[in-house]
């Protein structure tokens, strides 16, 4: 295991990077030198102006960063006052400095493992290695002590900084959904039930430094196979997060910058298909620093397996506006997602109709 992470690896910073970690540049193309601003959501706002500009970033971008003073108030039944404590990064951080004895029953590279901690992609990565170590945890509703007992107990404080990052994490994902349906003209619990009722996921990711990172990626390009997704990004503006612009005929990768206190918020392509395309799934990448390391955190709110996946009834218009999608499971979703290796145009052309 020693060798397999990059975290534990006594590596030499000034070596070239193994022929594994190497993209060309066709594979990784190179960044645009802006970063790309992406709306700054503040949650406190008026609720009319704060779900048209969901609405608005979900057609345009599939991505904005949220901001928001606590506690927020939710609009559920009853209202709720929500409070999210973001995780220490230095908490974080720690798992990755663990001896590797202390890391190892954690590791592995099966896919279906519920928690585990792996190195490089989800999926397939046809031979590459990205330069990347993930720890994934899954959180099943109702979070209870059996769940709790299959996380690391070290660093002692991670159990608890993940347990109070996740629920609330996945309780402002469902507002901001909520949101999203007010700005659509749908009921604002469409979302709700099994659309959202599969387990929540938090992928812990560390990101090394890097001795060649224009020749390396983190994360491959992907779109987003879950419903929402919210990032914590790394503390210390290190960039890292980089999405697939595409205006004016042409595509760029642009770096996406570091927010203090919001969180970057994606909508996968789940929320693509419900909304028969009115808003758009983004392909978005990470890549290394040659400095310093990253370490990010990401919650993903997803469907339960047998959810049926199709356009809401109330955004098809007969002939004016047919169904875009095909209905289809979650489970069958993912199916074609892993196949098609999670790109963006591959994924869409595959449930369009």
């Amino acid at each position: 295991m020693d060798t397999q992470l990059l975290s534990s690896a006594a590596w030499n910073w000034n070596e070239a990077l193994p022929d594994s970690c190497v993209f060309t540049p066709d594979e990784r193309p190179p960044a645009s030198s802006a970063a790309v601003a992406l709306p700054v959501i503040d949650l406190a706002r008026p609720r009319d102006e704060v779900r048209r500009a969901i609405l608005q970033a979900g057609k345009e971008l599939g991505f904005f960063q949220a901001r928001f003073i606590l506690p927020l108030a939710l609009q559920t039944s009853p209202p709720q006052q929500l409070t999210v404590v973001m995780p220490r990064a230095r908490t974080c951080e720690e798992f990755f400095r663990l001896p590797a004895e202390d890391k190892a029953a954690f590791y592995s590279s099966d896919e279906e493992n519920p928690n585990r901690l792996f190195t490089g992609g989800n999926y397939n990565t046809r031979g590459k290695r990205y330069w990347r170590d993930c720890l994934r945890l899954t959180c099943p509703l109702p979070l209870d002590d059996v769940a709790r007992s299959e996380w690391p107990n070290k660093p002692i404080r991670l159990r608890a900084a993940v347990e109070g990052f996740v629920l609330p994490a996945r309780a402002l994902g469902m507002e901001l959904l909520r949101l999203l349906c007010e700005g659509l003209g749908l009921r604002p619990d469409y979302f709700e039930g099994d659309l959202s009722g599969g387990h929540v996921f938090v992928n812990i990711n560390h990101y090394p430094p890097c001795p060649e990172p224009e020749r390396a990626l983190g994360l491959a390009p992907h779109c987003d196979r879950n419903l929402i997704t919210l990032l914590r990004q790394g503390s210390g503006g290190i960039p890292g997060l980089e999405v697939l612009l595409c205006r004016g005929g042409g595509c760029e990768w642009v770096p996406v910058p570091f927010v203090p206190g919001a969180f970057v918020v994606n909508l996968g392509h789940p929320v693509e298909i419900a909304t028969n395309g009115v808003v758009k799934s983004v392909e978005h990448r990470a890549v290394p620093d040659k400095a310093a390391a990253r370490t990010s955190v990401g919650v993903f709110v997803a469907p339960t397996q047998d959810c049926l996946l199709a356009p809401a009834e109330e955004l098809v218009d007969g002939d004016d506006n047919p169904p875009r999608y095909r209905a289809v499971t979650y489970r069958e979703f993912m199916r074609v997602y892993k196949a098609a290796g999670m790109r963006r145009d591959d994924v869409d052309e595959a449930f369009k109709i």
